[in-house]
């Protein structure tokens, strides 16, 4: 028991004083790129989020489905009903509870061309600059309130997964 309490000790303080940050605070830039998987259908995305603070990230987002499948929502699934843009914003919660710094959970909102919705995120780099995320996207409002068949895509509960990209990887972990 002594042993299995050492090791995990010692893996604990390892994760802890990587030199790879998840989120680093004011000026940090990082790249998802994944899969979405939803009900429906499923897509590639990119999101790009811009530290404005020590917890605090704007970013974009943009997706395209590329299989929908028609006998499950019912219409002609046509491109403008595949696309999907948001805007986006974030706190990152990692340093705020006391995560290792290579890990990161980070809720948010997002405002996109179907709905404003809500997300929540966890990010882990293994390396410096290279990491993954898996998250979860989900509508709170609408712009379609009686939305059926492929006006839904796009527009309800989503899983994303894939990798994460640290975009200024070179600029030193101190400042």
């Amino acid at each position: 028991m002594k042993k299995l309490l050492l090791a995990v000790s010692i893996l604990t303080l390892g994760f802890a004083y990587a030199q790879n940050s998840a989120y680093r605070g004011e000026g940090d830039l990082r790249l998802n790129i994944g899969a979405n998987l939803q009900s429906g259908g499923t897509g590639i995305m990119a999101s790009l989020d811009y530290g404005l603070g020590e917890s605090f990230s704007v970013g974009a987002q943009a997706g395209y489905l590329l299989g929908a499948k028609e006998n499950v929502i019912g219409d002609r699934v046509m491109a403008e009903h595949r696309f999907d843009v948001k805007a986006r914003a974030s706190a990152h919660l990692g340093g705020v509870i006391g995560l290792p710094e290579n890990f990161d959970i980070y809720p948010g909102l997002n405002l996109g061309l179907k709905n404003f919705g809500g997300h929540a995120g966890v990010r882990y780099f293994f390396d410096k600059g290279f990491g993954i995320f898996a998250e979860t996207q989900f509508p709170i409002a609408r712009f379609n309130t009686d939305a059926t068949g492929y006006r839904l895509l796009n527009n309800q509960f989503a899983f994303l997964v894939g990798a994460s990209f640290d975009l200024n990887r070179n600029r030193a972990t101190s400042e």
